[in-house]
């Protein structure tokens, strides 16, 4: 009987397969060229978020660690400076404000609408 699982071809963290090994099982793996770990982190990051989105309470600093990972690999792929996503962060906080007021948008009038 085969017992094996078929993953959809993710990216992991780098110690898994060692970590599947000692576990006593065997995994095949890739390593994959620029462009596919470029994207491979893009789908990674969507996964992670939504993870943190559904984690309850005890999971979400776990969820939001892993969520972070990733965007730190995107800005180490792109050779983009943290410092420089810091001020990008500052600056759209500066023209469009944070999130502080919780303001939730129910909807958008345009002139002569009725709302």
């Amino acid at each position: 009987m085969d017992n094996s699982q078929v993953f959809p071809h993710k990216l992991v963290r780098d110690r898994i397969p060692e970590i599947i090994k000692n576990a006593g099982k065997h995994c095949q793996i890739e390593y994959l060229n620029q462009e596919d770990y470029r994207q491979a982190l893009r789908d990674k990051l969507i996964e992670e978020a939504q993870e943190a989105a559904q984690a309850d309470n005890d999971h979400l600093l776990s969820e939001l660690a892993d969520l972070r990972e990733v965007i730190d690999a995107l800005l180490t792929s792109y050779h983009i400076p943290p410092e420089r996503l810091k001020h990008q962060q500052q600056q759209r906080h500066q023209e469009r404000g944070g999130f502080e007021q919780q303001i939730r948008l129910l909807r958008v009038c345009g002139p002569g609408d009725r709302g």
